[in-house]
């Protein structure tokens, strides 16, 4: 069996564990530039506010009744989200993070009334050591334990805990009430497709032929039809698996077309990819730059250049890095254009400590590469304990256009050091 915990309303419930008076007040996170709402309280979905809606269209309910709209803070979210995954890894030593906010976790050797009473005391424990509400569903597959999440969260009478067995007149129940769409990995083309055939819930998908499926549609959606079936068909990558590439973008506050703004922006992005890229121990062989102007501005002159720089030997030097970047946006950048986007992508990502060295390498080279290496260790610890960015190169500009607009972000309560919020009842 495997379960799937999913913290609810997550942004928002991150920002209520801080701010206990946001309880039961209608609250949206807007995206970057805080741009639209991005996740809402359940008061907010009540007053029919949806996803995405732009956050501007929303100054009536502020002003009236009361919504509070928040920044995002993903530096926060991303602290809770490991506070919630340290909960789960006491129980279970097979916790496999899916997204920030969704976690799959392995049930394997509990018998049924075992199983119920784990999940149920996953449910409480969550909430209880770090303020977050989540719902668990658990089934044989990730395919079912993602529909038996659903049922958890939507349906009263689980009170948040759904155990969804591979067969029984329950299950049955459930996917005759489940529309082909909040099947996971069923998209809208396939729904028109399939209800062709007079699929059109995720029983009809069930009862479905998988060989026949995957003759007519994909070895995909064959996977899907057997995990409903209770047969576990979908394995998650390692999420401890080095990355193969790192990207580091964002939008500006502002479209701007100056070079100071640029330079200061890629050199921030150059930093934090540095700073990732010796997180998961590995060497870079290229450094790609890029800028992106409005294409949804077409009284604008468009361009949208990049360039790879090849670096002169693997490396996670924060400074080599950086110079590379700089020497990229100087060969693409063009004045006359305004810009809404910049970012920095490190390619041929190597394992750092099986990095082929040459054979004209000297004691003094290598021994500067460890002073090197010390240097960028210090670094990142400097900025761990004290909060990103506290030692950076390059002294950046106020107010730079470059800057995302968050005029509504909280503070940054946590960090990785702090300890656990205290306990709720």
């Amino acid at each position: 069996m495997i379960g799937l915990v999913d913290c609810n309303n997550f942004y928002v419930s991150c920002e209520r564990v801080f701010q206990p008076r946001l309880e039961g007040v209608p609250v949206g996170v807007m995206s970057n530039n805080d741009g639209c709402v991005i996740a809402r309280s359940n008061e907010l979905k009540q007053m029919g506010v949806e996803m995405g809606t732009p956050a501007f269209e929303l100054r009536d309910l502020v002003r009236r009744q009361g919504v509070v709209l928040l920044s995002s803070n993903y530096e926060l979210y991303g602290d809770m989200s490991a506070r919630v995954r340290q909960v789960l890894e006491e129980f279970s030593a097979g916790v496999e993070p899916y997204s920030i906010d969704e976690m799959f976790v392995r049930f394997d050797g509990f018998d049924a009334a075992t199983t119920q009473a784990l999940a149920r005391t996953l449910y409480r424990t969550v909430r209880q050591f770090t303020g977050i509400p989540v719902c668990v569903g658990v089934a044989p597959t990730r395919t079912l334990a993602k529909l038996a999440n659903r049922a958890a969260k939507k349906l009263p009478e689980y009170s948040g805990v759904c155990v969804m067995h591979a067969d029984g007149d329950e299950t049955r129940r459930l996917l005759e009430r489940t529309a082909l769409g909040d099947v996971w990995g069923v998209g809208r083309r396939l729904i028109e497709r399939l209800a062709i055939q007079d699929i059109k819930t995720a029983w009809d998908l069930r009862q479905a032929d998988p060989k026949a499926i995957r003759r007519r549609y994909s070895v995909t959606l064959e996977r899907t039809v057997r995990e409903l079936q209770g047969t576990p068909c979908i394995e998650l990558n390692d999420a401890n698996e080095p990355r193969q590439r790192i990207m580091t973008s964002r939008s500006f506050g502002r479209l701007t077309g100056e070079l100071g703004d640029l330079q200061d922006a890629i050199r921030q992005h150059a930093q934090r990819g540095a700073e990732k890229l010796r997180q998961q121990d590995s060497h870079a062989r290229a450094v790609l730059v890029f800028l992106k102007t409005n294409r949804h501005r077409p009284d604008l002159p468009q361009y949208s250049p990049s360039v790879v720089v090849e670096l002169p030997e693997p490396t996670d030097d924060t400074r080599l890095i950086l110079a590379a970047a700089q020497q990229g946006l100087e060969a693409i950048y063009r004045r006359g254009y305004r810009f809404m986007k910049g970012g920095v992508m490190l390619l041929d990502l190597v394992d750092a400590n099986r990095q082929q060295l040459s054979l004209l390498d000297t004691p003094e080279r290598a021994a500067q590469r460890d002073r090197d290496n010390q240097l960028m260790t210090i670094l990142d610890e400097l900025n761990q304990k004290m909060g990103r960015g506290t030692v950076r190169l390059g002294i950046p500009r106020n107010n730079a256009a470059w800057h995302l607009r968050c005029g509504h972000r909280t503070p940054r309560w946590t960090t990785s050091w702090s300890e656990l919020p205290t306990a709720r009842a």
